[in-house]
């Protein structure tokens, strides 16, 4: 042999070799391992006892299989077990038809496909070795350390750790149950994304209801709502996306946000808001309102943020509002620069020229306390350059004014009103309530009128008044008011108003919740509607059906 042959011999001999071993590594052929006993039949191979077929990295195990070896085929009857030599994967079920061609496995009946801590149970899964993605249907439920997940339809790609369920979609922890129909979960990081409505329930029995979906960690056990609801026993938090830390009693909205306290029966709006429910305090800003529930009427009130609390001391139950208030009630309105609203005593403090007005009367002081006895006002102390109007049945002003001011009302109308410390006093004498006399103006260090309808009926003063009369013609400008008069009813905000700066849509209590469905059980398809399901109707089929149910006479 020459040199030049031997050496062309040698590289054909290594070319074969290395090629060829790469070849069988990667051939997709079903090899037969082990069978206790092999039957000839019709077009396949039949094998019985402890068969051991291998592809690739899979080893595959049951009680009997159907060889089809010129299609590359088996079908595999009892205790399968496919088991990957390289990925912790292992799938165990009843019957299975596998296909070495198209890396393909459809396992039927208690199937029981395992990934590490994961486990999936089924009674129909394809699983696709290719794309190490398994397809169930028919019910499925999935387990790991935290979580059980139940769906009639999921696909569990198995590369990226992700499990979507669709329909009928349950999941279910130590700490809450959860339906939707659309749900993504990672098995890695625990966490899950639902798409369209989602309800969940707590374990304390708190509902969390999500219109366009939500994102949970489960471990860090935080929720994010979109178009959500909280309701608890005390509670009820909604936002177009609402995060809540389940640790930490924390919420967070954006988007028209609003808190309702059911205790107080007062709600709270606003562009953005946090809420720590352990604390029981609350902030929202951004158009913000609040909504205070009475038995009879309802006081709303405008202001730029809100701040509420809600201790368990009576002396720490407040809500605070700031810059351009406005609020409203059927015979009550006002306006502030800032306010505080004490819980305990149904008292409201305005700061920073502050203006009320009641019906008939306008009130006006540096600051001023409001109080709402049986969910009518009550009493206003007026404090610093107090100044109070009334008109009368001629909507003539009567006019107040002071140090320190006290009205008390009843039914809604002013009855007395009490001035302490440089008091004066303008009012109109009226004859038969239908024709003007002239004007009283008195000077006294204090002053007690009694109204009636909103009329000065009585008029009591301290040592020494200095007072006169004037005449209806001797009436002008100056005489015709006290000094700071100014009637300013174009500023009382009414619910006009109040529905430009925020009109609240009101939440729908009624709304689909799929805990108020029955639960269905559900009927086994026939392997027709599977394919018609996937889409996947091949020739065939009709074949395959009629195999698989004729597998368990065969085993």
């Amino acid at each position: 042999m020459s040199i030049r042959l031997f050496h062309t011999s040698v590289f054909f001999l290594l070319f074969i070799s290395f090629f060829g071993e790469s070849f069988a590594q990667q051939s997709s052929t079903l090899e037969i391992n082990n069978a206790g006993l092999l039957r000839g039949g019709k077009g396949f191979e039949r094998f019985l006892g402890d068969v051991e077929m291998k592809h690739q990295t899979s080893l595959i195990f049951c009680d009997s299989a159907h060889f089809y070896r010129e299609e590359n085929r088996a079908r595999l009857f009892g205790n399968v077990r496919i088991q990957d030599t390289e990925d912790p994967i292992t799938t165990t079920s009843s019957y299975a038809e596998y296909d070495g061609n198209t890396k393909v496995a459809k396992l039927r009946r208690n199937v029981v496909f395992t990934n590490q801590e994961t486990t999936l149970h089924t009674d129909y899964l394809d699983y696709n070795r290719e794309t190490n993605v398994a397809t169930y249907f028919n019910n499925g439920k999935v387990v790991d350390s935290t979580n059980v997940l139940s769906s009639e339809r999921g696909i569990y790609e198995v590369n990226v750790e992700k499990i979507t369920f669709r329909q009928d979609v349950v999941l279910v922890n130590p700490d809450y149950t959860m339906k939707t129909n659309h749900l993504i979960y990672l098995t890695v990081p625990k966490t899950s994304e639902t798409k369209g409505l989602t309800n969940i329930v707590s374990k304390e029995g708190y509902r969390l209801d999500a219109q366009t979906g939500s994102f949970y960690d489960t471990q860090q056990k935080q929720f994010r709502f979109f178009d959500g609801i909280v309701e608890t026993d005390q509670s009820r938090v909604k936002a177009q996306e609402l995060f809540y830390d389940e640790a930490q009693s924390f919420y967070e909205g954006k988007e028209d946000v609003r808190v309702l306290n059911k205790e107080r029966q007062v709600e709270i709006f606003g562009d953005n808001g946090k809420y720590w429910e352990d604390r029981k305090y609350s902030m929202v800003h951004g158009n913000a309102l609040v909504r205070k529930y009475f038995e009879v009427d309802t006081l709303f009130m405008a202001a730029d943020t809100l701040i509420s609390h809600d201790s368990e001391a009576d002396t720490a139950k407040y809500l605070l509002a700031f810059r351009s208030i406005k609020l409203t009630k059927t015979s009550l309105a006002g306006i502030a620069d800032s306010l505080v609203y004490n819980y305990s005593d149904s008292s409201i403090r305005l700061f920073q020229d502050p203006v009320m007005w009641d019906q008939k009367s306008q009130i006006v002081a540096d600051s001023m306390v409001i109080f709402i006895a049986n969910e009518q006002l009550d009493r206003v102390f007026m404090k610093d350059k107090a100044f109070a109007i009334m008109s009368d049945t001629l909507l003539n002003f009567n006019q107040m004014k002071g140090r320190t001011m006290t009205a008390y009302f009843k039914e809604g109308q002013i009855e007395t009103l009490d001035i302490d410390g440089n008091g004066e006093s303008l009012y109109y004498a009226l004859e038969a309530d239908t024709l003007k006399q002239g004007v009283n103006r008195i000077l006294s260090a204090n002053i007690k009128l009694t109204f009636q309808d909103g009329v000065i009926q009585k008029a009591n003063f301290g040592i020494r008044p200095d007072g006169r009369f004037i005449p209806v013609q001797m009436i002008d400008e100056k005489s015709g008011s006290l000094e700071g008069f100014a009637w300013r009813i174009d500023e009382k905000p009414d619910r006009a108003v109040i529905d430009s700066w925020r009109k609240p849509v009101e939440i729908d209590l009624d709304a689909t919740n799929l805990f108020n469905d029955p639960d269905v059980k559900l009927e086994m398809p026939t392997e027709e509607q599977i394919q018609e399901k996937l889409g996947k109707t091949a020739p065939g089929a009709e074949k395959k059906a009629s195999d698989l149910k004729s597998a368990k006479l065969e085993l």
